[in-house]
């Protein structure tokens, strides 16, 4: 959305209230460096799909408070005005390392790295969560749709679910990465140049005197566009021979009907009985639309049950990331390093630790293009084939790189003083990125229910400096807290 501006109060307060305490005691121009990631694969999946990373570039560069914003602030009576001064000329000047939008990724992996001053990469925080958590969980649940649904095709219906109108645009946007590569949201096809895809409503056949009339009147209307829903009354006994009754005076005509669809009932049976019955008419290039709450689980029956459905039209459980283990990417934002020292957060949760530091992410890949594994290591540390590495919640399960692998770079740097360095992808792109990499993920690692795990383990060097931190940070614990 380069046209958009996000307003420099797209935060929560205490964000602003730690930038003014930094202000204050003189530590807002020291060098912190920050990490989002998320702690577990959405959906109780193997993989996710990372989306949002061109808007959020855009909103770093166009950071600033207008005056609109310095005197709300002011009203607040929280901020006193020389730190309201600072805010005038605020602007992001950092760096950012991330990966290609439509990138598959997986837990504990660092997505967006930002660097730069401490004041600038801390009040960002709130929107970057808010910008790639959305659009990362879309694009993974979409994936997920996509990869059930082949050899059919997936359209997103999600608008009138979506949360409120920036959730439909950035939903539209993050599904096209993950694989459905078209819209019912018409300002997404503006906005984004998605091909945007409809048909028409019940209210449609309902404002006629009968079906027949309705189909017949929409034909009309639309000779060469026509896909006629055939559901209002009763599917078999009326819809689906009116559409036929109408394909073959649109034939007669010289045109023909692109397709039906089906928003109710037992849509395997349904789609079957369709089928048949078009093809036996004659009619076996209409196509057949599938509507009606769907999600993975719920395609993945109809094609198990040998459901004839050729296009899907997948709304509410894409635009709202419903599903167990969906809703929200629970992605975090944590400092890795302050005032040239790495920096670790302790708890007695390992799987809650951070991973301190400057990092890499390196893929390995065997010879035939698959992926092995990812290891994140330190940002000067090159692990070979054959090293030890380790687990990051538990490092006694240690394991060897395979001997065969050579390594990819999962990131780069995206942003240098505050300035965008790579030209922006088409969503094309960014789609076709997605599948194939889902392509390259090792047998089992998209299905849905108990997937396979794919391996991310810290070098030897990470899993080093993070044990010493650990301990220093305990011994210097008062009191009792040391045992």
């Amino acid at each position: 959305m380069s046209d958009h501006r996000y307003s420099a109060l797209l935060t929560d307060l205490y964000e602003l209230t730690m930038l003014a305490g930094y202000f204050e005691k003189g530590m807002h121009r020291q060098t912190a460096v920050f990490d989002l990631f998320f702690r577990h694969n959405p959906y109780h999946g193997g993989f996710a799909v990372f989306a949002g990373l061109q808007p959020a570039l855009e909103y770093l560069s166009q950071l600033r408070f207008t005056a609109e914003d310095l005197a709300y602030l002011k009203k607040l009576d929280i901020f006193k005005p020389d730190f309201l001064d600072y805010l005038e000329s605020f602007r992001f000047h950092g760096k950012v390392t991330a990966p290609a939008e439509g990138t598959v990724v997986f837990a504990r992996e660092p997505l967006l790295t930002v660097e730069g001053a401490m004041a600038e990469v801390q009040l960002v925080e709130t929107a970057l969560l808010n910008i790639v958590n959305f659009q990362t969980l879309v694009a993974t649940k979409a994936a997920r749709i996509v990869s059930v649904a082949r050899p059919g095709v997936v359209v997103e219906f999600g608008l009138r679910r979506a949360h409120g109108p920036d959730g439909g645009l950035s939903e539209a946007r993050a599904a096209f990465i993950g694989g459905a590569r078209s819209t019912s949201n018409t300002w997404a096809g503006q906005v984004f140049d998605i091909p945007i895809k409809g048909t028409h409503a019940h209210s449609w056949v309902m404002a006629f005197p009968d079906e027949l009339s309705a189909f017949r009147a929409y034909a009309d209307c639309f000779p060469d566009q026509c896909i006629l829903l055939v559901d209002t009354y009763d599917t078999l006994a009326s819809g689906v021979p009116n559409a036929i009754t109408v394909a073959e005076e649109l034939r007669a005509k010289g045109h023909e009907v692109k397709g039906i669809r089906l928003d109710s009932g037992d849509l395997a049976y349904l789609s079957k009985e369709a089928r048949r019955m078009l093809d036996e008419a004659g009619f076996p290039d209409v196509k057949i639309v599938a509507s009606s709450d769907l999600d993975e689980i719920v395609i993945q029956s109809i094609r198990n049950e040998g459901g004839c459905v050729d296009i899907y039209g997948v709304g509410t459980q894409l635009a709202t990331c419903g599903g167990e283990g969906g809703g929200a990417l629970g992605g975090v934002y944590k400092l890795v390093r302050f005032d040239h020292q790495p920096k670790l957060k302790v708890t007695s949760d390992i799987s809650k630790a951070t991973l301190p530091d400057r990092k890499r992410l390196l893929r390995a890949v065997f010879p035939d293009g698959e992926y092995g594994l990812d290891i994140i290591c330190l940002e000067h540390e090159t692990p070979e084939p054959g090293a030890t590495v380790f687990d990051p919640i538990n490092p006694a399960r240690t394991k060897t790189i395979p001997p065969n692998v050579r390594f990819e770079e999962v990131r780069q740097v995206v942003m240098e003083k505050g300035r965008i360095t790579q030209p922006p992808s088409s969503l094309d792109a960014m789609a076709d990125r997605c599948a194939e990499q889902m392509q390259r993920l090792p047998n089992g690692t998209i299905r849905l229910t108990n997937p396979h795990i794919y391996k991310v383990a810290i070098s030897r060097g990470l899993h080093d400096m993070r044990s010493r931190l650990m301990q220093e940070a305990l011994e210097n614990q008062p009191g009792d807290e040391k045992r």
